[in-house]
């Protein structure tokens, strides 16, 4: 249960660093700079936990694809990108897909 915890935090941590790139400013503003580097060591660390038990691709799939989702919202919300109605179809067929892939998948853990 621990794995899926761990993975969660990945997330997290990496949308946390991706949304705060905008901020950082070409990393020329110190404390945004900081967030996404902290973020991103913190993902990857969480990120290997859960590889201990959950396949490579079953991982990163859900990583990545939550992680699209997530920080194409706050990208919408907070940096008030627009979401063009094909993007918002694009970003369900991503999580679509990770379902399907966790579904359907029949790769084990070790």
């Amino acid at each position: 249960m621990m794995n899926w915890l761990y993975l969660a935090i990945a997330i997290m941590s990496e949308v946390v660093a991706t949304s705060a790139l905008k901020a950082a400013e070409g990393f020329t503003r110190l404390w945004p700079s900081l967030l996404v580097v902290i973020g991103y060591a913190s993902a990857f660390y969480f990120l290997s936990l859960t590889l201990r038990t959950i396949p490579l691709g079953i991982a990163y799939a859900i990583w990545s694809g939550v992680g699209v989702a997530f920080v194409s919202i706050i990208g919408w919300v907070i940096y008030h990108q627009s979401l063009s109605t094909g993007a918002i179809v694009g970003i369900a067929l991503i999580v679509s897909g990770v379902v399907v892939l966790n579904l359907s998948s029949t790769t084990v853990g070790h």
